[in-house]
């Protein structure tokens, strides 16, 4: 019967023993560092071979460079959510400087332009009764009566209770932005609650159109429209 010859590693377990110990010995190579430059890998980027410590240095500069492209990422969302803030901010010192229902309107089409671009844009106020929005005349706004059948496309949009971005229906976005006059990429659709009719047992809806069709996507993070949201809705409530 052949006997395996010393220091020829055929089994598996064989291996696994080694790579366990070298696990549990972390210090195996300080200990015997001219194994370092002895022991050769091949080369992930070519056919050379490199020794173990180059191997270790190139692994090391990888995942450098991909903890430095997260850290990038990461302060460039920062900075957005910083801008974003700043213009909530203003937002909201506006509609806290409006006096009246009007001065709200007129708050909210400045901030709206000036700050986050958007021309194209409506308030959809639900209602009972006469309120001071009602009495308003702009192509910014639209009073509808409670159990209107225009509300009937956006059911669940009310129930959920949360902003949407993206594709939005044809009807929809006929009805809120007018058939055939105005080029809708996209859409944000942004609920505001009964607090924006005081309490009359209506709701509202603010919404935000871009001829951009990826301006408003469905994967974006709607945190700040919510925030807009429920500034916007406490304004119109107090008016």
């Amino acid at each position: 019967m052949s006997k395996q010859p010393v220091g020829r590693l055929d089994e598996e377990s064989d291996e696994t023993a080694i790579a366990d110990y070298l696990q549990g010995n972390p210090d195996f190579f300080e200990r015997h560092a001219t194994l370092l430059t002895k022991l050769k890998l091949p080369h992930n980027r070519g056919s050379s071979a490199i020794s173990l410590v180059e191997r270790q240095v190139a692994a090391l500069r990888d995942k450098n460079e991909k903890l430095e492209a997260r850290l990038r990422e990461l302060i460039e969302v920062a900075r957005g959510n910083d801008v974003l803030a700043a213009k909530i901010h203003r937002l909201a010192c506006r509609l806290v400087r409006a006096e009246d229902a009007s001065g709200v309107m007129d708050a909210l089409e400045a901030s709206l332009r000036e700050d986050f671009g958007a021309s194209e844009w409506l308030l959809l106020v639900v209602t009972e009764g006469e309120s001071a929005l009602s009495k308003l005349n702009s192509r910014h706004l639209r009073i509808l009566r409670t159990g209107a059948a225009e509300l009937k496309m956006f059911e669940t949009l009310f129930e959920s209770g949360r902003p949407r971005c993206g594709q939005i229906r044809d009807s929809q976005r006929d009805y809120l932005f007018g058939a055939g006059t105005i080029e809708i990429g996209s859409a944000t659709l942004v609920p505001l609650g009964n607090k924006a009719v005081g309490k009359q047992s209506g709701a509202a809806l603010l919404a935000i159109g871009s001829p951009d069709a990826e301006r408003f996507h469905p994967t974006m993070s709607t945190e700040f429209l919510a925030r807009i949201g429920e500034l916007v809705s406490e304004a119109i409530g107090a008016a």
